[in-house]
C-alpha cells in the first residue's frame, strides 16, 4: 500500500470519527432542549398557591402564569419556520434557548413585572424550540425520525414529570424564588451544549432549510387534518392536567392523593412517548395507533366519569397514555407527512399554533361548562365527545400521504 493510500485512509478514519462526534453532540443538543421544553412551565404549578401569597396576586392573575406560554406558543408558532429560513435552524435553536434561561433567571427575581416578563420569555423560547425540533430531527436523522422524535419526547416528559416533583422541596430548601430559577442551570447546560452547532456552521444539508422557499400549507386538508389532530389531543391533555385534582375532589378523593394521581398520569406518558413514534414510524399507515389512541382516551375518560373510585388509577392511566401517544403521532405527522424538512417546519407552526390556541381556551371553558351544570359530567362529556372528532381527523391524518400531494 503506497503512503498515499494510506494517508487517504488516515484521512476518512479521522472525518468518520470527527462525524460521529458532531451527531453525538447533536443528539445530546436534542435531548437537552427537550429536557427544557415542559420544565420551565410543569415547575410553577405546585407553587401556584405560594406564588399567589407571595407576590400578592389574584387567583386569575395566578392561573395565567400557565396559559400565558400556550398563548405564547399559539402566537408564535408560524413565525418559527420564517426565522429558521432567515437566520439557519442552528441559531434560532440557541437564541431560543438564550430566552428560556433569561426568562428563568428573571422569575427568581423578586416582582410582579419580573414574574410574568420572565414567563412570556420562557413561552417565546419554547414555543420556536417545540416547532422546529420536529424539522430539525427530520433534516438530520431521516432515517431514524421515529427514534429521535422518541428519544426528545421521552426527555420533554422526564424532566417535566421529575421538575413537578422537585418544586416543593426546592421551595422548601432554597424559597420560592430559589425553587422558580434553579431550573436556569439546566437551559444554560443546553446552551453550553448546542454552542458547537452554531461554531461549526450548520452541516451541508442544514443550509437546505435556508434556501427552500416558504409553502402555503392553508389550503391543504391533509394539514388542517393534522392540525385538528394536535389541536383536539392539546386541549384534551390541559384540560385534564388542570382539572383533574377538581374531579377527583368532588368524587371524594382526598387532594394529596389527587397530587399522586396526577404524577402517576404524567409518568404513564414516558414510555409510550418512546414506543409510538418508533412504530410509527415503521409503519405504512398509522390508523391502528389512531384507533388504540382514541379508544384509550374515551374509555379512560368514561371511567373516570363513571367515578368507580378503586379503577380510577387505571382508567387515569389509560388516558395518560393516550395523551403520549397522541402528542408522539402528532409530532410524527409532521415529518412523515412532509417531503423535506422546510415543510415539516411550516406544518409544525401551522398545527402547533392552533394546537396551543385550543390547549389555552380548553381549561377555561372546562371550568365554565362546570359553572353552569354544577358538575363535572357535562364537561367530561364534552372531552368524551372531543375523543370522537380526534378519532375523526386522526383517520384522515394517519394515512399515507403527503401535504402538498394531489
Amino acid at each position: 500500500m503506497s503512503l498515499q493510500e494510506v494517508s487517504l485512509q488516515q484521512e476518512q478514519s479521522k472525518t468518520k470519527v470527527t462525524t460521529k462526534a458532531k451527531i453525538i453532540l447533536l443528539i445530546i443538543g436534542i435531548i437537552l432542549i427537550g429536557a427544557n421544553l415542559r420544565a420551565p412551565l410543569t415547575s410553577v404549578g405546585p407553587l401556584i398557591g405560594s406564588i399567589r401569597e407571595n407576590f400578592g396576586i389574584s387567583n386569575a392573575a395566578a392561573g395565567s402564569l400557565t396559559t400565558v406560554p400556550l398563548i405564547a406558543f399559539a402566537l408564535l408558532s408560524p413565525f418559527a419556520p420564517k426565522l429558521s429560513r432567515r437566520f439557519g435552524i442552528e441559531n434560532i435553536l440557541f437564541f431560543s434557548l438564550i430566552f428560556i434561561t433569561a426568562g428563568i433567571v428573571l422569575r427568581y427575581f423578586d416582582g410582579v413585572s419580573a414574574l410574568f416578563t420572565g414567563t412570556i420569555l420562557i413561552g417565546l423560547g419554547i414555543a420556536i424550540c417545540n416547532v422546529l425540533l420536529p424539522s430539525m430531527i427530520k433534516q438530520n436523522f431521516s432515517q431514524n425520525v421515529g427514534v429521535m422524535t422518541g428519544v426528545y419526547s421521552v426527555s420533554m416528559n422526564l424532566f417535566a414529570a421529575i421538575s413537578s416533583g422537585l418544586s416543593l422541596p426546592m421551595a422548601t430548601k432554597f424559597g420560592l424564588h430559589g425553587s422558580l430559577g434553579y431550573w436556569a442551570i439546566f437551559s444554560i447546560i443546553a446552551i453550553l451544549f448546542w454552542i458547537p452547532q452554531i461554531r461549526s456552521g450548520g452541516h451541508a444539508k442544514n443550509t437546505v432549510a435556508v434556501n427552500q422557499q416558504s409553502v402555503n400549507l392553508w389550503k391543504s386538508s391533509l394539514a388542517w387534518k393534522i392540525t385538528f389532530f394536535m389541536g383536539l389531543q392539546s386541549l384534551m391533555f390541559y384540560t385534564f392536567v388542570a382539572w383533574l385534582p377538581e374531579i377527583l375532589g368532588q368524587q371524594g378523593i382526598s387532594s394529596n392523593l389527587a397530587g399522586w394521581m396526577l404524577s402517576l398520569m404524567q409518568f404513564a406518558v414516558i414510555p409510550f412517548t418512546f414506543i409510538v413514534p418508533i412504530i410509527a414510524g415503521k409503519m405504512k399507515n398509522q390508523l391502528l395507533l389512531v384507533t388504540i389512541t382514541a379508544l384509550f382516551f374515551i374509555v379512560g375518560l368514561f371511567g373516570i366519569l363513571i367515578g368507580n373510585v378503586k379503577l380510577i388509577p387505571l382508567f387515569i392511566m389509560m388516558v395518560g397514555i393516550a395523551s403520549g401517544s397522541a402528542f408522539s403521532l402528532a409530532m410524527m405527522f409532521f415529518s412523515l407527512r412532509t417531503k423535506n424538512s422546510q415543510q415539516a417546519a411550516e406544518l409544525s407552526g401551522m398545527a402547533q399554533s392552533f394546537g396551543y390556541l385550543l390547549a389555552a381556551i380548553g381549561p377555561a371553558l372546562f371550568g365554565i361548562l362546570h359553572d353552569v351544570s354544577h358538575s363535572w359530567t357535562l364537561p367530561l362529556w364534552v372531552l368524551i365527545i372531543g375523543s370522537f372528532f380526534f378519532f375523526v381527523f386522526g383517520i384522515g391524518a394517519g394515512k399515507n400521504k403527503f401535504v402538498l400531494s394531489k
